[in-house]
């Protein structure tokens, strides 16, 4: 449970969190979100996998990150950031991404 909230205490892993909401996203496409390096967005990434919060998998070269839907704190995290308003324009954007992907 600590790797949890040591996870949730960054706003950046927040916010990946509310990207990977609606749809499973490539650590490019991630990092492209963030005015941070990509090692550092891959730093992020490794702390909410191990957290349990993430799953990755590799497929080609790129490696695709999913939320991890049946974890409790996830389930939470999906309420908080529907009262939220900082997460609400993040969660359209992964929404509209999703929408984009599913059209062939």
């Amino acid at each position: 449970m600590q790797r949890v909230f040591e996870a949730l205490a960054s706003q950046v892993r927040r916010k990946i969190l509310a990207y990977l909401s609606e749809s499973e996203l490539t650590a490019g496409e991630i990092a492209e979100r963030f005015e941070i390096s990509k090692p550092a967005v891959s730093q992020h990434l490794g702390i909410l996998e191990n957290a349990g919060l993430v799953e990755r998998e590799k497929r080609g070269q790129f490696v695709h990150y999913r939320i991890v839907q049946d974890n409790l704190t996830n389930t939470l995290n999906d309420y908080v950031q529907q009262v939220c308003p900082v997460s609400r324009p993040l969660r359209r954007e992964s929404a509209e991404i999703a929408r984009k992907k599913a059209k062939p």
